[in-house]
């Protein structure tokens, strides 16, 4: 038999029973005169047993371990461990398909922003925002909180969306006023009030939870992102919090 012959025979690609042979699973046949390799009937059951193998979901060096028995484990060992796998696996998309239907049904509900997927606690903050329209700060605030979404270890997600649940209200206010710095210096006049109105939607917790100057990670992404203005009016509202919370900040 030539390979196209066997490779017909069994079912498989005359290409796969090429990989196979590189892979070192089915030993290269005697050849011809004329340099076509010759397939026997020894050939064809041990590449019909290779393809069996590899059906039920085998990687090449695992047929290979069961063809030579070199490691010392049976077929059924084998067998055994990859229904384990499958069974893992089988774990894991039964997960992620919960999730998807989990998303599906915010979506139905008009729940799903067009940052997500992101969590329900954040799917609702987001919702609670409204849309982006024409506000470019409001456009970065989303993409904050749906990377903090990421970021943000799940046992803290509650407590942080809890911080900034009351702060939705005053979203918009707040956006219009860092958008009109976009183009202004930091001594702007303007950055002041922007700065308060911010500070008196921001919860108390925010002064500490909140990252500074200098702190590195997703501070210097936020604030790098923002204009000077903009981020002279954030930076000034963290420290109003913080000496709201302790007046005698502000005397130091």
């Amino acid at each position: 038999m030539r390979i196209g012959e066997i490779a017909a025979l069994v079912g498989v690609t005359p290409r796969a029973v090429r990989h196979y042979h590189q892979s070192g699973l089915l030993p290269e046949p005697a050849r011809r005169a004329n340099g076509y390799r010759e397939y026997g009937i020894r050939d064809a059951v041990l590449l019909a047993r290779i393809r069996r193998l590899t059906e039920l979901g085998l990687g090449l060096d695992e047929v290979r371990g069961v063809l030579a028995d070199d490691e010392g484990r049976g077929l059924v060992e084998v067998l055994r461990e990859l229904e384990e796998d499958l069974a893992r696996q089988e774990a894991v998309i039964r997960e992620r398909r919960e999730r998807l239907a989990a998303l599906l049904d915010r979506a139905r509900d008009g729940l799903l922003p067009a940052e997500g997927p992101v969590s329900a606690e954040f799917g609702e903050l987001l919702a609670g925002l409204g849309p982006v329209a024409d506000s470019p700060m409001a456009a970065k605030d989303r993409e904050i909180l749906a990377l903090l979404d990421t970021v943000v270890p799940e046992e803290e997600r509650a407590k942080l969306v809890g911080l900034l649940q009351g702060a939705t209200a005053y979203a918009h206010e707040v956006y219009a006023r860092l958008d009109a710095l976009a183009g202004a210096e930091p001594d702007d006049p303007r950055v002041a009030e922007a700065a308060r109105v911010l500070a008196a939607c921001l919860p108390d917790e925010a002064g500490v939870e909140l990252p500074g100057e200098g702190a590195g990670g997703l501070a210097d992404v936020f604030f790098g992102d923002l204009a000077p203005a903009q981020s002279a009016a954030v930076r000034l509202a963290l420290r109003l919090v913080q000496e709201r919370q302790d007046p005698q900040e502000g005397d130091r």
